[in-house]
């Protein structure tokens, strides 16, 4: 393919918000950068879209050379363009976030130009590189607002979970308490979970259940209107 087109045009870079929950907090995976401008700083994984890849292809690419994580679905949901916020050129990026089970990517490390990957708490992040705090900021305000329409969340969760584990993850996202019993009837209501195991006879009822996520329930609920408020 020919590129002739006389005018000036920016750099096309993509950056990636991943996600990952301990259990009790909501993380965020970061690289520390190899390489000028910002080298030793902490960043997104990211970098620039090659001229045979769509930014989808950019994004999954860079993620995987930077931290090893590969196989996972990243959700385009903002773009940045301001003149200034790249040193180098002008440099537009287009930012995904993705959602993962933080258990599986613990022995991560940095590949390519990244010297190193490492998870942060998103309420302790190191000062970061261009305007990735920024992008941080949007991508953890859509993921609050999408978990009350969608039940994504539960990628970050195992196969089974308990229902506290399922509490303390929206409590993460949302940075709000909720009542145990209220939060229970809740999720109920969505009806999108299913018993992962019966209850063993003579344990008392306290001991509390597990549970998985009904793939098909959900996709039968998105047809429809649905929000769930807590």
């Amino acid at each position: 393919m020919s590129y002739t087109y006389e005018y000036p045009h920016p750099a096309l870079t993509t950056d990636c918000v991943i996600f990952g929950f301990d259990g009790k907090q909501l993380n965020v995976l970061l690289i520390k950068r190899g390489v000028a401008p910002y080298k030793d700083c902490w960043a997104l994984p990211g970098g620039f879209m090659k001229m045979d890849e769509n930014l989808d292809e950019c994004a999954r690419r860079e993620l995987k050379e930077e931290t090893g994580v590969e196989g996972v679905r990243v959700e385009q949901f903002a773009t940045y363009s301001d003149v200034t916020r790249d040193p180098r050129e002008r440099v537009v990026t287009t930012a995904y976030f993705a959602l993962v089970i933080k258990d599986k990517y613990e022995n991560i490390k940095g590949g390519d130009d990244a010297a190193e990957a490492k998870w942060f708490k998103i309420d302790s992040l190191p000062p970061l590189a261009f305007d990735h705090e920024r992008i941080i900021k949007d991508a953890h305000v859509r993921l609050s607002e999408k978990v009350h329409f969608e039940a994504i969340c539960f990628e970050m969760l195992g196969e089974t979970f308990k229902m506290s584990e399922i509490q303390n993850l929206y409590q993460a996202i949302l940075g709000e308490k909720f009542d145990r019993r209220n939060f229970s009837k809740k999720i109920q209501f969505v009806k999108v979970l299913e018993l992962a195991e019966e209850r063993p006879e003579g344990l008392p009822s306290r001991y509390p259940s597990k549970y998985k996520f009904n793939k098909e329930a959900y996709e039968d609920l998105k047809a429809r209107t649905f929000r769930v408020e807590f």
